[in-house]
């Protein structure tokens, strides 16, 4: 049975088409992904499903009764309350209960008559916590706090002292405990390391109820899903299987489209030759051809799309020791790990791995100059120029093609539309707020701004997030090529492993 029913959905922003007509049914307990490039409408989808956006025109019907739970990009939360409040919130239905329950008990405490009724209810309601597991509720909070990686936050951390990456942890740990009977979940895997996400995969793959998973993370994807939904052209098409197995019968079905592309091209071909040869000779037949060629549906030509790319150049050449620490400790009250002298040389390409709260990206903000170490030197050498990609980022009012050109305005127009097309950048991207973009095109953007910054010294914090796989690989070819220096922080070893000289492992550094 389906769980959801979507019927000829479609869905415009600005002047852009977004879904033209699709339709497909998510059925009960189904694992589905949600795959297809940056841009094509994946989370707008998602925002749909959830209700934050209407249609256009379409319909979408939830069975009744049914609960989801959305997991959003962008997500805000309750000021004033800790990690642990927000938390028990996924039970506050429950918690109620128990307030009755024991509001219960006091008037029997106090009641001379009418305690048989009292009794009853009480016994309804304890008889309800405990088929809803109330009094298990600790340890689901404490499987989830530390799959996440949410224990080393402290759990009496208020929400407003969150990163965003942190943020987004803790709103997919509380859906989680909710246990909706359908998870709408846009990029979970982003600002989770390498344990957290085998920790989820291991959830979502024995999760009891169904969900509709957006992620570029492909390993994942293939662990988790059983049906995969791909979002191409307006078009939205179902295969069964998991993530390895669409790749495959995906490359099938393009060749196909290729081929039915080419057979129709070489019939009209045929049939304007007959008629542009036999307009007075075999004017009856040659005006049969052209009611053909009309009445003809015209298969579009098969594209992926403008393929991105990426390049990075040396501004200036630095000297040979690009950063030198001495006995540097890090972090904001207290020390992340040890005393420890670092040293990058020019060329160097260094990977920084460790598991979330272990100090990465706080170690990026403390070599650059952004935070001061708590004890110990850095120094960067001469005519060294750090190029900065942070993780988190203000979202723009502004259109990208305006934002780089307020960075640039040395260049002209011209210069920063070709490096946005580089991207894979379209002239309707360019000229749309960033705060508009899907999560890839505004990474695109930064990395558009990135390749204009006059630098020798790439310094990148989690560069992949957002980004579809063409464009994870493009990026992987810059950085082959890039005969600058590099400190990368990132959860995907697949991503750096072919090009990387040196990997930190920060967790050592506590021994």
């Amino acid at each position: 049975m389906s769980i959801l029913s979507v019927a000829n959905l479609s869905h415009t922003y600005a002047d852009k088409q977004i879904f033209r007509e699709i339709s497909f049914r998510l059925h009960r307990v189904e694992h589905a992904g949600l795959v297809g490039s940056n841009g094509v409408g994946k989370s707008t989808l998602l925002r749909i499903l959830a209700g934050d956006l209407i249609p256009d025109t379409g319909t979408i019907e939830w069975l009744p009764n049914v609960k989801f739970g959305f997991l959003r990009q962008q997500i805000e939360l309750k000021a004033g309350t800790t990690i642990l409040q927000t938390l028990q919130g996924a039970f506050a239905h429950l918690y109620e209960l128990e307030r009755s329950m024991l509001q219960i008990a006091e008037k029997m405490s106090a009641a001379e008559r009418d305690i048989e009724a009292l009794l009853a209810r009480y016994g309804e309601l304890q008889y309800k916590l405990e088929q809803s597991d109330f009094y298990q509720i600790d340890s689901k909070i404490e499987e989830v706090v530390s799959g996440l990686g949410l224990m080393e936050l402290g759990l009496d951390r208020e929400v407003e002292k969150l990163s965003g990456g942190q943020r987004t942890k803790l709103l997919l740990g509380k859906l989680l405990l909710e246990e909706p009977h359908v998870l709408l979940l846009d990029e979970p895997t982003n600002f989770l390391d390498d344990a957290h996400i085998a920790w989820l995969t291991d959830y979502l793959k024995r999760y009891e109820h169904a969900f509709l998973v957006v992620s570029h993370d492909e390993t994942f994807l293939n662990e988790i899903t059983t049906t995969i939904f791909h979002l191409e052209h307006q078009q939205l098409k179902r295969y069964s299987g998991n993530y390895e197995t669409f790749l495959s019968h995906y490359d099938q079905s393009k060749q196909q489209a290729q081929q039915a592309y080419e057979r129709q091209q070489k019939e009209i071909d045929r049939l304007a030759s007959f008629i542009q040869k036999n307009r007075i000779r075999k004017a009856k037949q040659a005006k049969s051809r052209e009611k053909m060629l009309e009445k003809m549906t015209r298969i579009e030509r098969p594209t992926a799309g403008p393929r991105p790319r990426f390049s990075f150049h040396v501004h200036m050449e630095p000297v040979a020791q690009v950063m030198e620490a001495k006995q540097i400790q890090i972090g904001y009250t207290e020390p992340l790990f040890a005393p420890r002298d670092l040293q990058i040389n020019r060329g160097d390409k260094i990977a920084v791995m460790g598991c979330n709260g272990i100090g990465k990206s706080t170690l990026l903000k403390t070599l650059l100059g952004y935070l001061n170490p708590l004890r110990g030197t850095v120094r960067l050498g001469e005519r060294v120029i750090a190029g900065y990609y942070a993780q988190e980022h203000y979202l723009s009012e502004q259109t990208p093609l305006e934002q780089l050109c307020s960075f640039r305005p040395d260049l002209t127009q011209r210069d920063i539309r070709k490096t946005l097309a580089m991207a894979g950048l379209t002239d309707k991207h360019i000229r749309q707020p960033l705060n508009t973009l899907s999560g890839g095109e505004q990474s695109k953007v930064r990395l558009c701004e990135l390749m204009l910054t006059r630098c020798n010294f790439l310094v990148l914090d989690e560069p992949t997030n957002h980004l579809d796989t063409r464009a994870k690989n493009a990026l992987t070819e810059a950085f082959e090529k890039y005969t600058g220096t590099i400190l990368l922080v990132s959860h995907e070893p697949s991503f750096y492993a072919g090009w990387v000289t040196d990997i930190w492992q920060v967790e050592n550094w506590k021994r």
